[in-house]
């Protein structure tokens, strides 16, 4: 028969350990089940520590030292960088398996120079062409609302940024997020629905912007590009932007055959004189500032004149000729 203290001592072991079997039975099975799905981010290089505490944060975990000790036990789960949806009080096993499967939340990322018909092609291939369908449709509905009193559309009216689309999101509040973004990014730029700029009101200016956008295409051309359309419209003089005349056509980039500038449409600035009637993409702040806060010059052209994104600028059309040689001269 054993002692008493020695009695004592092994029940009391055998109880902690009981109660830590028990404890972590309850890390492992959660009593309740699974409740609603909760969002973490991980981020390149995050450690598991890392994410058994965004785990817990989001509640989707009690305890991430219950987490850690299990992936000891039955290995880390492989975890890539991106966006997880995961039910609260999910089972360890629930959360590896999800881990492991790789980031489930749909992501739509919106960068300056994008159309709202592209923005859509990207939405159908997350979440499906009924989804994106009602996006478009919800997109008419939103311009009709914006105090921006744009012409029919929403292009130029949504904000730059990488869009999470969970399940219960509906296109009308993935719309309102790209427009809160917008709003943002507006303010921030000095924007708002009654500024005037050189004779442009709010609308105009978000058009020239996405003009910038295209044509000026890289940061350092931009200011430039803002002062060359001020100054063709102070001349009244076409503003001849490419862009314009393949946004019409439904293309982005490439070659401007001389049959697509003499196509008809109202956004061939060949043909018709004055600013599209819409904004032709989504701006980035730097475009946005350009055409608030263009620089002082003369010029009326310009021209790509190397590979790096350089362009070159000028006031005369025998100016631009030169710049056009010396574009050819360095294969542009």
């Amino acid at each position: 028969m054993l002692a008493s203290p020695l009695r004592r001592v092994i029940v009391g072991v055998s109880g902690v350990v009981i109660v830590a079997i028990v404890w972590f039975a309850l890390q492992y099975f959660p009593v309740g089940g699974s409740g609603r799905e909760a969002l973490i981010t991980v981020r390149s290089g995050d450690s598991m520590s890392t994410i058994a505490g965004e785990l817990h944060q989001a509640g989707i975990m009690s305890s991430p030292f219950a987490f850690r000790i299990d992936s000891f036990l039955e290995g880390a789960p492989l975890v890539h960088p991106g966006d997880y949806e995961i039910p609260q009080g999910a089972s360890f096993s629930s959360i590896r398996s999800i881990l492991n499967g790789g980031p489930n939340v749909p992501q739509v990322d919106v960068v300056p120079g994008l159309t709202i018909k592209e923005i859509a092609v990207s939405v159908a291939s997350q979440v499906g062409n009924t989804f994106a369908s009602t996006f478009l449709s919800d997109a008419n509905q939103a311009a009709t609302l914006s105090p921006y009193h744009p012409t029919g559309s929403l292009d130029g009216l949504i904000g730059p940024g990488l869009y999470l689309i969970t399940p219960s999101e509906t296109p009308a509040q993935l719309l309102a997020a790209m427009g809160a973004n917008f709003a943002t990014e507006a303010t921030a730029a000095g924007l708002t629905p009654s500024t005037s700029v050189l004779g442009l009101n709010a609308y105009h200016l978000l058009i020239a912007a996405s003009i910038v956008e295209k044509e000026g295409y890289y940061a350092k051309n931009m200011p430039q590009t803002a002062r060359v359309i001020y100054n063709r419209l102070a001349h009244n003089m076409p503003l001849q932007m490419d862009s314009t005349v393949l946004y019409a056509l439904g293309l982005d980039g490439g070659k401007v055959t001389p049959a697509m500038l003499q196509t008809p449409t109202p956004y061939n600035t060949y043909l018709n004189l004055g600013l599209t009637p819409t904004p032709i993409c989504v701006v980035s702040p730097t475009a946005l500032s350009a055409v608030l806060h263009p620089p002082a010059g003369t010029w009326l052209y310009f021209v790509l004149v190397d590979k790096s994104g350089d362009m070159a600028f000028s006031s005369t059309y025998a100016g631009q000729l030169a710049n056009e040689a010396k574009a050819a001269r360095a294969g542009v």
